[in-house]
């Protein structure tokens, strides 16, 4: 006699999996183009590079003598704020891009909708 705790269970075969189509939503994402990212990321790289640059040359005009280590500190100084200062006008702009997008895309399909409406209740249009 068995006990109830002693039994084996099976399960059921699963049902195939069909592949699904992601339904068409008028969802905008905020992220920009890679195109735009590539340029950012760019930009980010000549603004520590230019300040790396006016670092050591400040630091190298107010030294005298064997002074390569801390013109390499003002290069490295430089570099990271000039880059900092790239990164958040970057981000920002990025960001307002996205934004704009949004905007014009929700303003175009407002105006499909209007349209769309207008179409359908056959109002005569005043020109």
């Amino acid at each position: 006699m068995r006990s109830h705790l002693a039994q084996t269970r099976t399960m059921a075969p699963m049902a195939p999996q069909t592949p699904t189509t992601p339904p068409a939503s008028t969802t905008v994402s905020a992220l920009p183009s890679v195109g735009a990212r590539v340029l950012a990321f760019l930009a980010i790289l000549i603004g520590g590079t230019a300040g790396g640059i006016i670092g050591y040359a400040f630091v190298d005009l107010q030294l005298t003598g064997d002074s390569s280590l801390w013109a390499g500190l003002g290069a490295l100084f430089g570099a990271v704020v000039a880059a900092l200062g790239t990164a958040v006008v970057v981000i920002l702009t990025l960001r307002a891009m996205g934004e704009w997008n949004t905007i014009r895309a929700r303003e175009e399909l407002a105006a499909a909708s209007a349209k769309s409406n207008a179409a359908n209740r056959n109002v005569p249009r005043v020109r």
